[in-house]
């Protein structure tokens, strides 16, 4: 006897949506301190885990968690769902890992060059610092410059030279 109405099952589905995202974020936070070629991995497996549905009446054509339904048929021993759940899980694994590995194809050379520029820059920099000369001169203007501040283009101090202390 189904007693549950198309409201009660969209119903349902929001708050296993609401909860599985709760997951979500939690898994996340468990996971930042992660290396990030580990972490990323497993996010998506986590990803995969909770928001994989799997058919449990193709006649209503009603959907579960694909995790729950695996879970509950295994501990209970009710129902035959156990294996289409899980060919699912892996099915929507294998093409989640799929779409990620050719996103990291597509990001790893793009990083490779990020990095490489940012390397030569710094490198650019340090040797331009150290072909400065040295401002150790024994005599500097005596205008705004004294405090740290640059000194005003129209200040007639500019011409005069003062010693440092």
């Amino acid at each position: 006897m189904d007693t549950m109405t198309e409201n009660d099952y969209l119903i349902a589905w929001g708050f296993y949506a609401f909860a599985a995202l709760g997951c979500l974020l939690v898994w996340m936070r468990l996971t930042r301190w992660m290396w990030r070629w580990l972490r990323e991995p497993l996010r998506l497996l986590m990803v995969v885990l909770l928001f994989s549905p799997t058919i449990i009446d193709p006649v209503k054509e009603k959907f579960a968690p694909a995790v729950a339904i695996t879970a509950l048929d295994l501990m209970f021993k009710v129902g035959n769902n156990a294996w289409r759940a899980i060919s699912d899980l892996v099915m929507y694994g294998m093409i989640v890992f799929g779409i990620y590995l050719v996103f990291v194809l597509i990001r790893f050379p793009i990083e490779r060059a990020s990095n490489a520029h940012k390397e030569r820059e710094a490198a650019a920099k340090a040797a331009a610092k150290a072909a400065e000369p040295d401002d150790d001169q024994p005599f500097g203007g005596a205008g705004d410059d004294r405090y740290g501040r640059p000194p005003v283009p129209s200040n007639p101090q500019r011409s005069r030279v003062e010693p440092r202390l």
